[in-house]
């Protein structure tokens, strides 16, 4: 009996702390209204997760009334994780640990200006820093994810045309001055890449790839544990790799590059007789529910991206490839045809044979990315192994 009371005891803490998680900051009246536990259990949770440092409690008003505002606990600063796509902006703040303690999505409409766009970043970030109770000053450092090469050295991106409207742009500058905060610029495949090296499926390995199959393709690559960014921020730019030499031409100039096979537009047209007017989203979620031409575009573009991506493993020859992105979503769909084209294709290894895995952290490897690069870019004060480790099992217990 003791048995199943602990671990309902344990559910309803990892539910609480969810529920807060998701939403950023409720009081323990709201907290009950979500979860549906009683208030005396919430009440009970709540303080056992504020004396283990797992959550933080401050006063708030609320229909006029005094409330308690429960919020994800984070220590010693914030962090900031940005990644703009082509048709979406997600932001994430995160603590030293790198857990994230409070997210948000927004759609962007096509060939978003880069104006507008940090503009809404930076509403977002004081709109995300408001509801966990926190102000700029805690910020310590704000990580931006761009679909596009950036050059590291400066913050721009770094081949002309990738993203209309952003040339010759200091996208970190211009994000620092209106925030006042460091700012620090990578491509998103590259943060995707340092993210599951660090935190997830690549963890146990010191060579990997991170393939980011979305609107366009993109590739990580880390070497020796350290993201391999190349003279200019162009290493594992395979979406820019020829495949069809009679092809469509590229946004980069070039004839016939993966992304103009297997690239958003690419993969919508062949379903506009049979389908309409669908959405990529729309594609990725018929093909999980079984539609037969969804299904047969996505298993077209594994095999497709397989084959370049075998190029760059005999080249560079990693221990293991991660798959992620929106189109990872569609798990086997995806994986399948594009682990047999780079079986097919890289020299077989009997020591120690390429491993095709799916990301770990899914949809959200591009900001925990983002904030790594700001946690490894700025004088963060670390607590102990210990007390880290501990906070850390707390808050995914």
């Amino acid at each position: 009996m003791s048995g199943s009371q602990s671990s309902l005891r344990e559910a309803n803490r990892a539910l609480i702390v969810e529920t807060v998680h998701r939403h950023g900051g409720l009081t323990q009246v709201e907290l009950a209204g979500s979860t549906g536990l009683s208030a005396a259990t919430v009440s009970t949770i709540v303080k056992e997760l504020l004396a283990a440092g797992v959550v933080d409690t401050r006063n708030t008003t609320r229909s006029g009334r005094r409330a308690q505002m429960v919020t994800i606990a984070h220590r010693v600063g914030l962090a900031v994780g940005i990644h703009i796509g082509p048709r979406h902006m997600r932001i994430a703040l995160g603590d030293v640990m790198n857990e994230v303690v409070a997210e948000q999505t927004l759609p962007l409409p096509n060939e978003h200006r880069l104006d507008t766009s940090l503009d809404r970043a930076a509403l977002l970030v004081a709109d995300l820093l408001e509801r966990v109770g926190s102000t700029l000053d805690e910020v310590v450092g704000i990580g931006i994810g761009l679909p596009a090469p950036v050059d590291s050295a400066t913050g721009m991106v770094s081949v002309r045309g990738i993203m209309r409207g952003w040339d010759e742009i200091h996208v970190g500058h211009v994000l620092s001055k209106r925030l006042g905060c460091p700012v620090f610029v990578d491509n998103d495949a590259n943060l995707g890449a340092l993210a599951e090296s660090t935190h997830g499926a690549s963890r146990p390995y010191r060579d990997s790839v991170y393939v980011r199959a979305s609107h366009g393709t993109g590739a990580g690559i880390v070497i020796g544990g350290q993201v391999h960014r190349g003279f200019g921020g162009t290493a594992g730019e395979i979406g820019h790799v020829q495949v069809d030499p009679q092809g469509d031409i590229c946004r980069c100039g070039s004839r016939g590059c993966l992304d103009t096979v297997v690239g958003g537009p690419a993969l919508l047209e062949p379903l506009r007789s049979s389908h309409g007017t669908l959405a990529l989203r729309d594609v990725i979620q018929r093909a999980i529910e079984g539609d037969p031409g969804c299904a047969r575009v996505i298993a077209d573009a594994g095999s497709i991206i397989g084959e370049v991506v075998s190029g760059l493993a005999t080249a560079v020859n990693p221990q293991c490839i991660v798959v992620g992105g929106e189109l990872a979503e569609t798990g086997e769909l995806l994986l399948s045809p594009l682990r047999e084209a780079i079986r097919q294709r890289v020299l077989l290894n009997q020591i120690a044979p390429l491993e095709v895995v799916p990301a770990e952290l899914g949809q959200r490897a591009e900001v925990v990315g983002a904030l790594e690069l700001v946690l490894r870019s700025t004088d963060f004060v670390v607590r102990s192994d210990e007390q880290a480790r501990a906070a850390g099992d707390e808050l995914r217990g």
